[in-house]
């Protein structure tokens, strides 16, 4: 039978799972003391690694001073006032503001409210459409659920939030049409510089800059949801850094904090900000009760040290290019049908006969951790610090398991 705990995106019958208990650097130990290898970094957050000692003393610290406190007006907290000054100078957004909030989810629902309030209180309510992308996963909020261009992922939920629609995924030709016809409507496009959990896509050469132009072309915001692609994944603060393309908006989670406390959270540009700002009697009307939370930005502010004191924008370029070229020797010989990715962030596409889900099980028996995407693909995440022997023996896992598979299937 299984447990009080519904799990996410899991079977709800399930009664059986692997039960982590402890974490150092890569390494990762279950309930029974088996080891694995985590290269998935969580779910693609872990950037400094498990078992920071440092993170959590300063979490300690802060909470016996006062864990939390709201900051709803008229209240703040010195740490989420430095944290918040400390990232605007690591956005290519210049001028920006940061609103806090506690998930990627969050981050991308605030992301839509403002970017369409922004636009109310310049003088334009009837600019309310959307547009993301096919294959772009923007969270399981209302409207990152909208704002899905993964079907199964709407499906069931009843109607969802008007005037959010799909494009084709790296088709800019028909990001264009689609923009023109709802041009005097459009407030946003939303898209994830790198395509995340939809499988590791990274956009065609030039297509993220192409977006910037339409979208200042329709007076539209561009929103990049670097949920999965900030804080060092790419080997830079952002993909609009690593990408060379400014957007008016940016959402961040995960490896703010490495995972260490739950925080995500919106940059705005002054295209948002000049807008809400038009009316000194304005209210904000948006927010979360632990927005600001003082803990949780106390943990990213370590996190962000270790960033910068290891060079880990450094380490993500060593375990990316070792990665990449692990898998693509795999497509080479013709265990896969083929490797993709950018930097430190890679997939594993599947021939038609494999099935990526149980060459998934199979790598868990042999201590090493990915992520399926359905059938189609495995995903690499692994913290920044995974070293060259723990790579070359997830590369060693994926054939080992692709070819007992194989056997499985033929026998």
């Amino acid at each position: 039978m299984p447990g009080a705990f519904l799990h996410p995106f899991t079977k709800p019958v399930r009664s059986e799972f692997v039960s982590i208990v402890r974490g150092q650097g890569a390494t990762l130990w279950d309930t029974n003391g088996r080891e694995y290898i985590d290269a998935m970094g969580s779910l693609w957050y872990c950037a400094v690694g498990h078992g920071r000692t440092r993170i959590a003393d300063a979490v300690h610290a802060q909470m016996t001073q006062i864990a939390a406190y709201s900051c709803f007006d008229p209240f703040t907290n010195p740490v989420a006032d430095a944290l918040t000054e400390r990232l605007v100078g690591l956005t290519r957004i210049p001028d920006a503001r940061v609103f806090l909030c506690t998930s990627g989810s969050e981050a991308v629902d605030t992301a839509i409210k403002l970017a369409r309030l922004s636009h109310v209180m310049a003088g334009h309510p009837e600019r309310t459409v959307v547009i993301s992308r096919n294959r772009g996963y923007h969270g399981t909020n209302m409207g990152g659920t909208s704002a899905q261009g993964i079907a199964p992922n709407r499906d069931g939920y009843g109607p969802l939030v008007p005037d959010i629609i799909q494009a084709p995924h790296d088709d800019i030709e028909a990001m264009s049409v689609m923009m023109a016809e709802h041009s005097s409507r459009l407030a946003a496009v939303i898209a994830e510089p790198v395509q995340g959990a939809g499988g590791v896509f990274p956009p065609p050469e030039g297509y993220l800059a192409d977006l910037r132009r339409l979208c200042d072309q329709h007076g539209a915001l561009l929103i990049f949801d670097e949920v999965i692609t900030g804080f060092g994944r790419l080997g830079q603060w952002s993909a609009a850094e690593h990408y060379q393309v400014t957007p008016d908006l940016t959402t961040f989670a995960k490896a703010v904090t490495s995972g260490y406390q739950p925080l995500g959270g919106v940059f705005l540009g002054r295209k948002v900000t000049d807008a809400l700002e038009s009316d000194p009697n304005f209210l904000l009307r948006h927010g979360y009760t632990y927005s600001g939370h003082a803990a949780a930005c106390a943990a990213a502010m370590v996190n962000l040290d270790i960033i910068e004191e290891e060079d880990l924008f450094t380490e993500a370029r060593r375990v990316g290019a070792r990665l990449g070229a692990g898998l693509q020797a795999l497509a080479a010989d013709g265990l896969i049908d083929h490797a993709r990715g950018e930097v430190a962030v890679w997939a594993a596409a599947m021939r038609p006969d494999q099935n990526a889900m149980h060459i998934r099980d199979t790598m868990l028996e042999m201590g090493v951790i990915s992520r399926a995407i359905a059938t189609e693909a495995l995903t690499f995440c692994p913290p920044l610090v995974t070293t060259d022997a723990q790579v070359d023996r997830i590369i060693d896992v994926v054939a080992t398991a692709i070819s007992q598979n194989e056997k499985v299937s033929h026998g």
